[in-house]
């Protein structure tokens, strides 16, 4: 049995719905500490948090996971139990093999590779794991990065491991992430019947033309790297379930991908603009989940291309499109930061699952970019 196949399968074994952990982390711990790893464990409230270093000095390169994993769906509708990992014709099956156990394995696979071939190098390895990146992502990378920071802890690359492949290990590769802002709006109207609408006031009919309005915003991106920033409305309530009574308010949720072309501030003003000029009584609510950024520097993106072509023999496209990631925390702190891992055509449905002879491919691409970035080869 491969390291990287045979670590992968223990791991989905672990029903680490999120927040849980389920002992994914501990078990990580072990193997890197026998190796020579610091290993720091920074738990907030309910979430497991896995800080682990090798080294003393010189520049950090990190690899950032997770180790929670999404709900199952209808267990039944699976080939074999989502916990229970199983191979079938070259391919792993369960829960998080693709997203993202499998990259967490080979991380691992690959750091011990290289701390054994390598007793001395230029710089620093490090490994931060959360249970906290498919929730709702307050209480792991955004409070592990704070507690860094506060200590002037610098890192220079990062690595993530989410799923960014669209048909092969290393055919795409994400070196940026569009922001994500939210927001619950509220209009108020009168309540009354359908009878005597002179002595109400409907709250659908008051907003549709600013919801119209609303609904053609877009912001163009400048960088050359993302789609242009369009907004989308997820959902829109109103009315008390008859046909005779005129509601008394409407909510309507709203959310905006953007490129680092626009701010948050530029989609906020151009909503409230709309819902000002139409004279409606509203209250909203806004939620920034993460803020754009983009990978301008080429160390890391040099590195990985090339590890990838000298592993695979292909060449590697540069993408920012998808969701968001945990990324989003690390390159504030000025770190380079590039995504890596398998395909992500089963990720979230039933029956995830990855080829096998991808977590081997994935482990030797993360051992080569080790090699680029902390020795002379």
């Amino acid at each position: 049995m491969n390291p990287t196949v045979e670590l992968a399968k223990e791991l989905i074994s672990r029903a680490s719905l999120t927040p849980l952990d389920e002992g994914c982390q501990d078990l990580i711990s072990r193997r890197l500490k026998k190796i020579g790893f610091n290993i720091e464990n920074m738990p907030f409230e309910e979430v497991k948090n896995l800080w682990a270093t090798y080294g003393e000095d010189g520049p950090l390169f990190i690899f950032l996971g997770h180790t929670d994993v999404v709900p199952t769906g209808p267990i039944d509708n699976w080939k074999n139990d989502p916990f229970s990992p199983s191979e079938e014709n070259g391919f792993l099956f369960g829960r998080g093999a693709a997203d993202m156990k499998g990259s967490v394995a080979a991380f691992v696979t690959a750091i011990e590779s290289f701390v054994s071939e390598h007793k001395e190098f230029n710089g620093r390895i490090g490994l931060m794991l959360t249970s906290d990146e498919e929730g709702p992502s307050v209480n792991g990378v955004r409070k592990v990065i704070q507690e860094l920071q506060s200590r002037q802890e610098n890192i220079d690359w990062c690595l993530v491991g989410e799923p960014t492949a669209n048909y092969q290990v290393g055919d795409v590769i994400k070196i940026g992430r569009r922001g994500s802002l939210g927001a619950s709006v509220k209009i108020e109207g009168i309540q009354g019947h359908v009878a005597y609408p002179q002595k109400a006031l409907n709250p659908i009919h008051e907003s549709a033309g600013a919801i119209n309005e609303i609904t053609k915003l877009t912001w163009k991106d400048e960088t050359g790297e993302f789609q242009d920033s369009v907004l989308q409305i997820s959902n829109l309530n109103s009315g008390t379930g008859v046909s005779n009574v005129i509601p008394g308010d409407l909510i309507f949720d709203l959310n905006v991908r953007f490129s680092p072309s626009t701010s948050e501030e530029e989609i906020k003003e151009s909503v409230e603009k709309i819902l000002n000029d139409s004279s409606l009584n509203y209250s909203v609510t806004w939620n920034l989940s993460g803020n754009p950024f983009l990978t301008k520097d080429k160390g890391l993106i040099d590195a990985v291309k090339q590890s990838i072509s000298e592993t695979t023999g292909i060449d590697t496209q540069t993408s920012t499109d998808g969701g968001t990631s945990d990324g989003r925390f690390i390159a504030p702190t000025g770190a380079e930061v590039v995504e890596l891992g398998p395909v992500n055509e089963s990720i979230h449905k039933i029956n995830e699952c990855i080829k096998s002879e991808d977590l081997i491919t994935l482990s030797k691409i993360y051992n080569r970019i080790l090699v680029k970035l902390l020795t002379n080869s």
